[in-house]
């Protein structure tokens, strides 16, 4: 079961757009001294779609070696071609990756039928876990709860990113599985409640940027401070907000290079962070106290 604080990596690029992979291995090491219980790379917010498949097998196998067995690595599997998501579900377990997360398969707009057997074929293809990854904002296609309830069944399958921000869902998806099932938000702003309904975790964007808070929200609902992890969750409320002000993640790397972590380059069709949401992500960075 992979729980608390998950970083869903962004991937630092210079200027030219080529990986940046020297900031990248400080960047990790900043993340696990800071609390990360595990790290996500080449997901949505590692910029997958525009990366190439050997950068993306180049990202992960870096991600893994940077990392050393200090947390677990969950590789970006996903594809809206299935033989591709298998292909690089085998490259991830080839690599040590801990396990795999594999998005709803985007634009083609399956059926629940189609949906269930993507992620089947994935699964059948691998032995280590997978984690379906729901988020109909950007696929369209939602995993319906009897989808992912028939998909469980799967040994190797063994959880979900959820990201619906539909609070209901952890609790059906509870009541229709008959296992122990790993339910992970993909939505910062409702980490503290989707633990209140029976989550697990947060596979986090905010977590790139304030990994010690994030964790701490985390670690202080596992300690039983609801009113601690509730107070942290509000101050984290504004950079939460700001960096969705355009598409992830663009305002996410503009503010991890704000705090000299690498640089802001994100590759086309990603424009550049206008000035009003450069604003805005610097007040929220200010706000939260992470800028003076």
């Amino acid at each position: 079961m992979f729980k608390g604080s998950i970083t869903a990596l962004i991937t630092p690029m210079n200027e030219d757009g080529s990986l940046d992979l020297p900031s990248m291995s400080r960047f990790i090491d900043w993340q696990v001294q800071q609390g990360t219980s595990a790290v996500v790379p080449v997901g949505t917010t590692g910029e997958s779609p525009t990366l190439t498949h050997d950068e993306h097998e180049k990202v992960v196998e870096f991600t893994i070696k940077s990392v050393a067995g200090r947390v677990p690595v969950i590789a970006g599997a996903g594809s809206n071609s299935t033989a591709e998501a298998v292909a690089m579900a085998k490259r991830a377990e080839q690599a040590g990756a801990s396990g795999v997360l594999v998005v709803t398969p985007y634009y083609n707009k399956p059926t629940q039928e189609g949906v269930y057997r993507h992620f089947m074929a994935v699964a059948d293809a691998i032995s280590i876990p997978v984690i379906l990854y729901n988020i109909p904002g950007r696929s369209v296609i939602d995993i319906s709860v009897e989808t992912m309830a028939r998909l469980a069944q799967h040994p190797n399958i063994i959880g979900v990113k959820d990201s619906t921000a539909n609070l209901l869902r952890p609790l059906l998806v509870r009541r229709a599985v008959k296992k122990p099932f790993n339910q992970i938000s993909g939505e910062d702003g409702t980490a503290v409640s989707f633990l209140a309904a029976g989550g697990d975790g947060c596979i986090s964007v905010t977590a790139n940027v304030a990994p010690a808070l994030c964790a701490q929200v985390q670690q202080s609902w596992t300690d039983g401070n609801t009113m601690e992890a509730m107070e942290l969750q509000d101050r984290l409320l504004p950079l939460h907000d700001a960096l969705f002000c355009e598409s992830n993640p663009v305002p996410v790397k503009f503010a991890a290079s704000v705090l000299g972590l690498m640089g802001e380059t994100c590759r086309l069709p990603l424009a550049p962070l206008s000035d009003a949401g450069r604003e805005k992500v610097k007040a929220a960075l200010s706000a939260v106290g992470l800028l003076d």
